[in-house]
């Protein structure tokens, strides 16, 4: 089992690519819950993911729905409403790390089926982090806590 990063419904090619090839390098799946605010063969996500999109593992589920039918583990939601640092719980294997729509966020419903509400501290006067930034930072830290960066699997299990 592994930690496991989700796309709500991104909007920025861009962003996704960028998250696909840091799903690719960690060896993480990546769940994209569609619908998408562009095309998947998007020539900008292609550039951003490069030539890792051969490399990652990734799913495409066609609404919420589908996504929690498939994937009902706990869900750990990054937003800038969340109640908990990120350093300051404690990951576990199967955790699924959402991150929301650039423009929007997540819908109220999806607040409400998170487990667990996590933000990154940042400055006071600043709004938000880059949603791949955010998610580069919370995944790094969950595979720290929980042995999952590639080649620690193996040595720690």
């Amino acid at each position: 089992m592994s930690i496991r990063l989700a796309l709500y419904q991104p909007d920025i090619p861009q962003n996704a690519g960028t998250l696909l090839r840091l799903a690719a390098c960690c060896e993480v799946p990546l769940e994209i819950i569609e619908p998408c605010g562009f095309v998947w063969s998007d020539r900008r996500l292609q550039r951003a993911g490069m030539d890792y999109t051969e490399l990652a593992h990734v799913t495409r589920h066609v609404s919420w729905k589908a996504f929690r039918e498939a994937l009902p583990g706990r869900l750990l939601l990054l937003t800038t409403a969340g109640t908990k640092i990120h350093t300051e719980i404690v990951f576990e294997d199967g955790d699924i790390l959402l991150l929301g729509r650039e423009s929007a966020g997540v819908p109220e419903a999806v607040h409400e089926a998170a487990n667990v509400r996590l933000r990154i501290p940042i400055a006071e006067n600043a709004r938000s982090l880059n949603v791949a930034l955010a998610g580069a930072m919370v995944l790094g830290e969950a595979l720290r806590q929980t042995s999952g960066f590639p080649g620690q699997r193996t040595a720690a299990a």
